[in-house]
């Protein structure tokens, strides 16, 4: 399974700059979505900036979402964020003492 959406900002040219599950930053272009059925609403650029994350992926207020593969498969990646998360401690748990 590809890495789920954590958070989304919309950008110039109808461009989402999304922070991936996995800590990848990506660039996701949806202008050519804009011309295919409800994804034209889009054209509107103050709806396209109510986007939002919901349930790993991006939605827009009337419901038009795009899957989750397709934008992090799709998307250009421009950077990976530090993921504290995943780092070691170096700490052994009283369990495997």
């Amino acid at each position: 399974m590809n890495p789920r959406v954590k958070a989304v900002k919309a950008k110039d040219n109808y461009k989402l700059e999304i922070i991936f599950s996995s800590g990848e930053v990506g660039i996701y272009d949806c202008s050519p979505l804009l011309n295919f059925g409800v994804f034209s609403e889009l054209k509107d650029k103050v709806y396209f900036q109510q986007v939002r994350v919901s349930y790993g992926t991006v939605v827009w207020p009337h419901e038009q979402d795009i899957c989750p593969d397709t934008l992090y498969l799709d998307s250009i990646k421009i950077k990976k964020m530090p993921n504290k998360s995943l780092q070691r401690t170096g700490t052994k748990s009283r369990a495997s003492r």
